[in-house]
């Protein structure tokens, strides 16, 4: 299939067949349809599988089909958005799709001064790219209305509920007209994401792909187990192979992501660190630095690394292990995108075993075991972890992959505990 076949536009489709874009991912193809016939949609998608393209161009296209007799422009559609850095992408997409449609878009979000966001409203827009926070203070403040909003979108669904932006979202759809065309994307839909999809969606059609308990085959998984004050010393060590070009290492915590960076540093590794501390301007220049490769390695937290979309990403490092299994799947999600190859490495102390297992369980694979690394395991038996820390997926526990291949660098492999 190509996007000549989706009955997209010619303006439309100009600038997609600029961008180098020929044939539709499939979540493209299965909802780019569904929304140009003005229905809602709810989508289970993860990030990666060219979801924002899925809702931009049917939007882009929707809203130029409609005139707007008003010579001001108004607010005709509001994505909302989790995180900075995912509006900034998002805003992006909508530029590049409506280059040649006449449309204006804008992204508003926190952590920055209001005043170049808000003089954009002034000048009027057609499409809003929003966080909720930076989004409902606005409102508050006067500088727009959601009242002319027909088409809604909320993406990142899961996300905005492990962020606290659950009353915040209500808030906004309270604002929205009742009239409107709403689409509705998280990469998972537990109990709680679906009851908030029934509040927002009329008589949806449904999109999944990629089901967040499969991970991408493409991607070689290795896990290290090694003690928790080793940590630093491995990561070192693996980075001393010079084929790693760039890595994305993944923490738990925003501090740290700074200690790993500091001591990345002392050893003349070129590293910065994305998190929601750092100033949004410092955030989009490491991750500048990151995708031109000026910065080898780019150290993030779970929520930070929403949006961080990088071409030809090998390698992910999950520095600590996640206490939540499906944000493995999203944290090796980065790499091994759109065909490219990708390895994920996992640093597995004693106290992590049991999130291994967990993950394990969720993907329904053993990961295999590097064993001859210079930082073994010595620890085996720490003081278990409150139960409520983890998250256990119910899974039936999974036979051993005994076809998976080794890494290149790392041949000693097991698929035993």
């Amino acid at each position: 299939m190509l996007f000549e076949s989706l009955n997209i536009i010619e303006p439309i489709l100009k600038a997609v067949q600029e961008e180098g874009y020929t044939t539709p991912t499939p979540i493209q193809a299965q909802a780019i349809p569904i929304v140009l016939q003005g229905t809602d949609l709810l989508g289970c998608a993860q990030t990666g599988t060219g979801k924002t393209a899925a809702f931009a161009i049917p939007i882009l296209q929707l809203l130029k089909a409609k005139k707007n007799f008003d010579k001001r422009r108004k607010i005709r559609s509001l994505i909302v958005t989790p995180t900075r850095e995912l509006a900034i992408q998002i805003d992006e997409s909508f530029k590049a799709y409506g280059r040649h449609t006449g449309l204006v878009s804008t992204v508003v979000f926190g952590g920055v001064n209001q005043n170049p966001q808000t003089t954009a409203l002034r000048v009027g827009v057609d499409i809003l790219i929003a966080t909720p926070g930076r989004l409902l203070d606005l409102m508050n403040q006067g500088h727009l209305t959601l009242r002319d909003v027909e088409i809604f979108v909320l993406d990142e669904a899961d996300r905005m509920l492990d962020m606290g932006f659950i009353h915040d979202v209500r808030k906004l759809i309270a604002e929205l007209p009742q009239k409107r065309q709403s689409l509705f994307f998280s990469a998972t839909m537990p109990p709680e994401i679906v009851k908030l999809a029934s509040t927002i969606l009329h008589n949806p059609l449904k999109v999944s792909v990629t089901p967040v308990s499969s991970t991408v085959d493409i991607i070689k998984q290795f896990v290290y187990f090694v003690d928790k004050g080793n940590k630093n010393d491995l990561l070192i060590e693996i980075l001393k192979d010079k084929a790693i070009k760039t890595a994305l290492v993944f923490t738990r915590t925003k501090h740290g992501a700074d200690k790993v960076v500091k001591i990345l540093l002392k050893h003349d590794i070129k590293a910065e660190a994305i998190h929601g501390n750092k100033a949004q301007n410092a955030r989009q220049r490491a991750l500048s630095n990151f995708k031109d490769q000026t910065t080898r390695v780019l150290v993030a937290t779970d929520i930070a690394a929403r949006g961080i979309d990088v071409d030809d990403l090998e390698y992910v490092i999950n520095f600590e292990m996640s206490n939540i299994a499906e944000t493995y799947v999203h944290r090796i999600g980065r790499t091994g995108r759109a065909g490219a190859k990708g390895t994920a490495l996992s640093f597995c102390d004693a106290e992590e075993k049991e999130f291994l297992r967990d993950v394990e369980k969720l993907i329904n694979k053993k990961i295999n075991v590097i064993n001859n690394h210079p930082f073994p395991l010595i620890d085996h038996h720490p003081v278990k972890a409150p139960k409520q820390e983890r998250r256990n997926t119910g899974h039936a526990r999974p036979k051993p992959d005994v076809n998976a291949n080794p890494q290149r660098r790392f041949s000693n492999t097991r698929s035993t505990r």
